[in-house]
């Protein structure tokens, strides 16, 4: 059997969909080898061994957007890093190495390029990443998200796929014992906050002004709201103030089953946020992160508002009174509601992650046969 080389890291958005490629393509061939390359002190060290697959650590770093004295260790650890994969990828030997970005996919795919090893990349936003915008220049395959990414990118390693979302994401289905263990009302819309898997201190700032505004609705809405552990006691303790019926958490796992209850999104515009929440219907109001390289979340945000699945608002100007305005518009509107949930529906794809997979194990065994011969 073939092995297939996965990295990607960070971020939770390059280290899921990574996952969820990885579980797909097990699915399809059960007795694939699998195996991990990623940062030795970064997020994916932790997330990859908890879903079962073999990780191998090397040394990474970001570079600085501006020059400073910090390029000189960053060098060094970017060396490093590249010396450790020349290592760990000609002792693997795998058919195939696939990443999905994030510094950390830079030295790993960049090596196995130099060792003559078929690569692909998968891009999960609307503009494609600085470290995936310069691994396409080897890469056999480019798996993109949204058409505008392929912008620069050689048209023949080009596939438009969507994001590769983990399966479990959409294996729920709307319950009554999901209320029930939530302690919800079945009969309520339910508005689940998201601002990432570590919270976003914006939006929680700006819900906890919103929870006024909307106390006139209690009987009829409920929230769920997942706030990262830094503001937990803070928010919770507004909540506890509020008649709005609630769920507040720092992180929500498994997502998928607040998704199955959920009536409307507010959260950031990631990639994978984007991919997750469409594959599942859900209509979004979008607070993209202004800071994010190359503007990526406005980018993503204002695709998925074009094909009417959301509404796109500006961090900067948004306030309590607003955003409870946007949340009312839309779920005072059922045929608005309806509309935009079938727009985000029509826009996911709950099937990227396997689409991707067979394209991956296609690969592979074209290498295998090729390393054989």
């Amino acid at each position: 059997m073939p092995l297939i080389v996965i990295s990607g890291g960070g971020t939770g958005g390059h280290i899921y969909p990574a996952v969820g490629l990885a579980q797909a393509i097990v699915k399809i061939e059960p007795d694939i080898g699998i195996c991990f390359i990623g940062g030795a002190d970064r997020l994916e060290s932790k997330i990859v061994p908890q879903h079962g697959f073999r990780f191998l650590p090397i040394s990474v770093a970001g570079f600085p957007r501006k020059l400073t004295w910090k390029w000189f260790s960053v060098i060094g650890k970017a060396c490093r890093g590249f010396a450790q994969s020349l290592q760990f990828i000609g002792r693997l030997k795998p058919s195939v190495v696939v990443g999905t970005g994030g510094y950390v996919s830079g030295p790993v795919l960049f090596a196995a390029s130099r060792l003559g090893i078929p690569t692909a990349i998968q891009e999960q936003n609307a503009s494609a990443g600085l470290t995936n915008r310069i691994l396409a220049r080897w890469a056999t395959m480019a798996y993109l998200a949204f058409p505008s990414a392929a912008n620069g990118l050689s048209a023949d390693i080009v596939k438009i796929t969507g994001n590769p979302i983990r399966p479990q994401i959409v294996s729920f289905t709307r319950s009554p014992e999901t209320y029930k263990k939530l302690g919800l009302d079945p009969d309520r819309k339910t508005i689940f906050v998201m601002g990432g898997s570590q919270g976003a201190n914006a939006i929680n700032q700006i819900v906890i002004k919103m929870l006024p505004e909307l106390a006139h609705l209690h009987k009829h809405l409920q929230l769920v709201h997942q706030t990262g552990e830094t503001d937990l006691q803070q928010v919770k303790g507004h909540y506890d103030g509020s008649p709005m019926k609630h769920v507040v958490q720092p992180y929500f796992d498994p997502i998928g089953e607040i998704y199955s209850i959920s009536d409307l999104m507010v959260c950031r515009a990631g990639g994978m946020t984007i991919s997750e929440i469409t594959a599942c219907g859900l209509p979004a109001i979008f607070i993209p992160l202004p800071s994010t390289p190359g503007n990526n979340q406005e980018l993503n945000a204002q695709v998925v508002s074009k094909s009417g699945a959301g509404v796109v608002v500006n961090q900067q100007t948004l306030t309590g009174q607003l955003l409870a305005e946007q949340i009312t518009g839309i779920i005072g509107n059922p045929n608005k509601q309806k509309q935009m949930s079938d727009a985000s529906r029509k826009f996911g794809n709950p099937h990227a992650s396997e689409e991707i997979a067979k394209f991956i194990l296609s690969l592979a065994h074209k290498g295998l046969k090729a390393k054989i011969s």
